[in-house]
């Protein structure tokens, strides 16, 4: 039988798994589309007008650009394409499918938002904070969904997942040695506004995944566990875990019910426990990182 008839159904059968992990991924698919918008505009807007550096993948295409005019939308995707099917055998389907999908998309945004004019800023510094946020923004959602577009993540993850590389020790030496080669190109002003906005884009990052993530671990110490639970399962929507404790003083035997809410519903249970139990303990504690049902989803990892 040729090779063509045995390709047809493959690619067929391919097809309909990606059209599938859209329908059923939509929300990744929407979060993926603004991440790549953000970081596009990053680039076209407040980047290369002002000849600054960028760091990863985009930092070579950049340069690239600066260099020998090659397309940064070329370059990038040429360069993400060829890195994962380099690493694909050590990076998980899914993974793999939102990096080809989502390096696409991205670079298909960077030739659109490159047909608009933008007001040039004459402050560099403000530039460099700006642009440093908008792309934290970006790839702060990308973290948040567990994919990326490609670039230099693709590489951190596979070795670590097949050599155990600190992660964050590859990025920073890479991210480094791009600054270094700058230096000749853009010259060590621009290169220092580039490390900058790299400075910003980094804690943006940080700030955007804690916002998503962060959520209030409460402890209450009341006789009325029941009443108090009904409240927490029925009017906030939250499930609660009994805790069984007894009274360090009182040697009285009861339950302690533990929770984790976001701000909103902690301000509720303080209202409700102050208006109707007021007798009752309450310890709020912050929770960085939530993981399971409800909450940060484990693919994400």
């Amino acid at each position: 039988m040729p090779d063509s008839l045995l390709e047809k159904p493959r690619l067929n059968h391919l097809l309909k798994r990606a059209r599938l992990t859209l329908l059923s991924e939509w929300k990744t698919l929407i979060i993926s589309l603004l991440a790549c918008a953000f970081y596009a505009i990053g680039v076209t807007a407040l980047t290369l007008p002002y000849r600054f550096t960028d760091q990863g993948v985009m930092g070579i295409a950049v340069l690239l650009r600066y260099t020998l005019g090659f397309s940064t939308a070329v370059t990038s995707l040429v360069i993400n394409i060829a890195l994962i099917l380099w690493a694909s055998r050590s990076l998980s389907k899914r993974f793999v499918f939102w990096s080809v999908v989502n390096s696409i998309i991205f670079s298909a945004m960077i030739d659109f938002f490159a047909l608009f004019r933008y007001p040039y800023i004459n402050d560099m510094l403000l530039v460099a904070v700006v642009g440093g946020a908008v792309k934290g923004i970006s790839t702060g959602l990308f973290y948040r969904e567990g994919v990326t577009a490609g670039g230099i993540d693709v590489i951190i993850m596979m070795l670590k997942a097949r050599y155990g590389i600190d992660a964050g020790r590859f990025s920073l030496y890479f991210n480094m040695a791009i600054l270094a080669v700058s230096t000749g190109i853009v010259g060590l002003e621009n290169v220092l506004y580039g490390l900058v906005s790299c400075y910003i884009c980094g804690m943006t990052i940080d700030g955007v995944l804690a916002s998503f993530d962060r959520r209030k671990l409460v402890f209450v110490v009341t006789p009325h566990t029941e009443e108090v639970s009904e409240f927490i399962n029925g009017k906030l929507g939250r499930g609660c875990t009994m805790l069984a404790s007894e009274g360090g003083f009182t040697h009285r035997q009861g339950f302690t019910i533990m929770c984790l809410m976001n701000q909103r519903q902690t301000m509720e249970l303080k209202r409700y426990l102050a208006k109707n139990y007021s007798g009752s303990f309450m310890a709020v504690c912050a929770a960085d990182e939530v993981l399971g049902k409800g909450f940060k989803r484990w693919r994400s990892i």
